[in-house]
């Protein structure tokens, strides 16, 4: 047996036994730390952050900053701004990472796979024709080819610029 070691997952595990909630930290930390935190963009009623533990590269969620765990709780102005953050990052993430398509949603609920069940967020996973291959199928690892800083300064220089 092969050992790949992962040794950033650490931080994951020990921040899930800290309890509280991470991304209601982000939201209140002062914006200077917004690139420690991968936090990309503050908007009105939502934001926009690089996924620490990406599913692929360019993983992005969009997280309301009120501390609800359902859709049904949301107001009108963070759905509507939660889906023109959706949009304005795909069309950046296209444009950057050339993806042949994504996958977006909401996990709710520990049901439904929600890692963070108590604060709503929406995922946006870049993908690309032929990107399963064989080692999440065979050794369960994902590998992610651009490291979150790099992604993170594109992303962040692209939402603050014209749009796409």
């Amino acid at each position: 047996m092969q050992r790949l070691w992962a040794p950033w997952r650490m931080e994951y595990i020990v921040q899930s036994d800290k309890g509280g909630c991470f991304l209601c930290d982000i939201f209140n930390s002062a914006p200077e730390q917004d690139r420690a935190h991968l936090l990309v963009e503050r908007g009105a009623t939502v934001a926009v952050a690089l996924n620490r533990y990406p599913y692929n590269n360019g993983h992005v969620m969009i997280a309301p900053y009120r501390h609800i765990d359902a859709v049904e709780l949301m107001n009108t102005a963070e759905m509507t701004e939660m889906m023109e953050q959706t949009g304005r990052v795909c069309r950046h993430l296209k444009a950057m990472m050339r993806p042949d398509g994504f996958n977006i949603g909401i996990n709710q609920g520990a049901a439904a796979g929600a890692g963070l069940k108590d604060h709503l967020h929406l995922h946006i996973v870049p993908r690309w024709q032929g990107d399963t291959n064989f080692m999440p199928v065979f050794a369960d690892v994902k590998i992610i080819p651009q490291a979150l800083d790099e992604l993170w300064v594109k992303l962040q220089a692209a939402l603050s610029a014209a749009p796409v």
